[in-house]
């Protein structure tokens, strides 16, 4: 299977210039990252680091996030987000130069919290407006922008996969996708099976992690197996990203007996 490992949530324990090293010690091609840096636009120097190490460790970069502010801190995303719109804008030239070095195609563009002294339809609109400035820019490298419905984040106003395909509807642009991500989806209430038979076809990455507790498949009650072999059969050919909290010693021995 096309397992693509999140080295934003796993293997944190290293430096993350030393994850993609480790994501193909683990036996894996792929890897994927949340933004790697604390600014929307790094130092040159950064951001070559970044790629040499993807480049060193002989992995293909299949997914990056957009700039999403301070994540730690419990920011979700600028795509919304007034006053910043500059500093998502300027993101994109960043995020695209990166792609067009690795090949990446997928980009995750965090939507943003709610912001309570601006009326919500003000925010949606800024954010048709740069989720298209966005899809216009990875355009240019034949790339996607995806939509992702969270989980755990208070104010954060798309929690299902319907919010999220009512967003990509409204804009005029046809390289914005749902980012199906189960564990956020089931978590949430969402009819993940339903998702699946309606817009499987469609989707434009699936992320997987177990519930309760987010972590490795198996530890929790989800049939992910299942979800991912019915995606499969519906159409979808891409990666699944390992996207979960490391739960058990070895973060990847599930792989052998999956499906």
């Amino acid at each position: 299977m096309l397992y693509t490992v999140n080295a934003s949530i796993l293997l944190t324990e290293l430096p993350l210039l030393e994850r993609p090293a480790a994501v193909k010690a683990a036996g894996f091609d792929a890897v994927e990252f949340w933004w790697p840096f604390a600014e929307a636009v790094p130092a040159d120097a950064e951001v070559d680091a970044f790629v040499r190490a993807i480049e060193d460790a002989g992995v293909q970069l299949t997914g990056l996030n957009f700039f999403a502010g301070d994540m730690p801190a419990g920011d979700r995303g600028l795509v919304s987000w007034k006053g910043r719109c500059g500093e998502f804008k300027d993101n994109i030239d960043v995020v695209v130069g990166i792609g067009e070095r690795l090949g990446t195609r997928a980009f995750n563009a965090l939507y943003g919290l709610r912001q309570a002294e601006h009326a919500a339809e003000a925010q949606d609109e800024l954010a048709l407006k740069n989720l298209t400035a966005a899809a216009e820019g990875v355009a240019r490298i034949g790339g996607v922008v995806l939509l992702e419905p969270v989980s755990g984040a208070p104010g954060y106003p798309i929690t299902t996969a319907a919010q999220a395909l009512e967003v990509i509807a409204k804009l005029d642009v046809d390289n914005v996708k749902l980012l199906a991500d189960f564990y956020h989806l089931a978590v949430n209430g969402d009819d993940v099976a339903a998702v699946i038979e309606q817009h499987a076809a469609d989707f434009g990455h699936i992320q997987i992690a177990d519930a309760p507790g987010r972590g490795e498949p198996g530890t929790g009650d989800l049939p992910l197996a299942r979800w991912i072999a019915r995606s499969r059969e519906l159409g979808y050919a891409g990666h699944i990203g390992l996207e979960y909290k490391q739960a058990t010693d070895d973060p990847f021995a599930w792989t052998k007996n999956f499906g």
